[in-house]
């Protein structure tokens, strides 16, 4: 998986999604992904749904919405981080080694942050997921896509996002928003590695429970554009009832 933009979990208040499940009782909840290249505004847009969310109507009364990251959104997770993106030089992870570190990371988060929120019937809004780890490290860097889609069933147990919104951005104009902005390790890999990883969003993207979105436009019409999917998404779902 490559890097977040966004901050540390955090709760607020207040396409075709994936199936919604009963689980002897409550609704489970619901759990979106933003996903895209660096500099696509997913930290915005985000910060934009989850301030929208709560006054949506989509929101059953007395759920929670909660904001999370990859990697980072454990204790653990910041540890990996930070050895993923900003490690000594001589501790610099092999493409397997980083491979694992974020199935790690994602085990982590799974079993402590995002099933127990979708099993109290709260809401989840990720910056990456396992659609990033098949971007980066398959696509990117060029690991079998078998082993990685093995290592995600172990890692999820078998989760996977209701709606994922795919922030597509012109890598041109992914490099001209991050400016000299000082890279990280991922982010340093060069132009070509980053084009091979905008395409294999593409590729991903035309999967089920993906939405495109033209990140390119206005921050506005993205963020309408963000918020038409979540409706068309989910207002049609079960809700507590």
């Amino acid at each position: 998986m490559g890097k977040t933009e966004g901050g540390h979990s955090a709760l607020a208040s207040g396409c075709t999604a994936g199936a919604i499940e009963r689980e002897g009782g409550p609704v489970r909840g619901r759990f979106l992904v933003l996903e895209g290249i660096d500099g696509c505004g997913k930290t915005t847009q985000l910060h934009a749904l989850a301030a929208w969310l709560p006054t949506s109507g989509l929101l059953p009364e007395g759920r929670q919405l909660l904001l999370t990251r990859e990697p980072g959104g454990t204790a653990l997770g910041q540890a990996l981080r930070q050895l993923l993106l900003h490690p000594p030089a001589e501790a610099a992870p092999c493409s397997t080694a980083e491979l694992l570190l974020y199935a790690a990371d994602r085990a982590q988060h799974v079993e402590e942050v995002i099933r127990p929120a979708l099993e109290r019937g709260d809401w989840v809004l990720s910056d990456r997921f396992i659609g990033s780890t098949a971007a980066y490290q398959g696509y990117g860097r060029g690991l079998p896509l078998p082993l990685i889609t093995q290592l995600e069933a172990i890692a999820t147990a078998g989760l996977r996002p209701d709606l994922t919104l795919w922030l597509d951005l012109p890598l041109a104009e992914s490099l001209r928003r991050r400016g000299h902005r000082s890279a990280d390790r991922i982010e340093a890999a060069g132009e070509a590695f980053l084009a091979r990883v905008a395409a294999g969003f593409a590729q991903l993207a035309a999967g089920a429970g993906w939405c495109r979105i033209d990140a390119a436009r206005p921050q506005a019409e993205v963020t309408g554009s963000c918020r038409a999917q979540v409706l068309e998404a989910f207002s049609c779902l079960p809700g507590d009832g």
